[in-house]
């Protein structure tokens, strides 16, 4: 598939086919998730594949969705059979920025006014949303609710120096769905680009 067409299709799909995700698709997604941008090639991000029923059972209970709870959105979600939790390692970078060619041997967080270690993470989560596109998959990201946080690490056992950035669920998109995803549509802002002063 040609890269415009990719970033045409990718929508946010919120309802998955009956069907699994095939294991060299799944290995594809996350080889291109690890050709994002890494500031010092840090390598300062994990991810946490959830691909099987328990797993993804699991999941959803540990992030606070009770198993009786039922509402749209929460239903088409839980049809994903595989989840991918993007995971940011901070000290990854202050170590790597502390080392001779680096020079910043206090590890001030203060030398990053914009944290990169949850841009970067957010950069490899893109590569899987649009890998999946290219895979003839879909994908939705969202944020896992930061009261469940905690909830979350202990089921899974995430170390305490990770930080989930949020979650993807992947898998054959419906019928429904189509190559575009939601039929509901939003205007776009006509006032995003702004060339030489705001």
């Amino acid at each position: 598939m040609e890269f415009q067409d990719v970033v045409r299709r990718r929508r946010m799909v919120r309802r998955y086919a009956d069907r699994p995700v095939a294991p060299e698709a799944l290995d594809r997604l996350l080889a291109n998730a690890t050709r994002g941008p890494s500031a010092g090639f840090s390598q300062g991000y994990a991810f946490l594949v959830l691909d099987t029923p328990e797993d993804v059972a699991r999941f959803w209970a540990a992030t606070g969705a009770d198993p009786e709870t039922s509402n749209g959105w929460l239903d088409g979600m839980r049809t994903a059979p595989v989840v991918i939790v993007p995971l940011a390692h901070k000290d990854a970078y202050l170590d790597r920025y502390a080392e001779p060619d680096k020079g910043w041997t206090d590890r001030d967080e203060a030398r990053w006014p914009v944290p990169y270690w949850h841009v970067d993470t957010g950069m490899a989560a893109l590569l899987i949303l649009q890998t999946a596109v290219d895979e003839g998959l879909g994908a939705c990201f969202f944020g896992i609710p930061g009261e469940h946080v905690a909830g979350f690490r202990e089921a899974f056992g995430i170390p305490d120096d990770h930080i989930p950035i949020g979650a993807i669920t992947v898998g054959h998109r419906t019928d429904s769905t189509g190559p575009r995803g939601s039929a509901a549509r939003r205007e776009r802002r006509t006032d995003v680009v702004h060339r030489g002063r705001w």
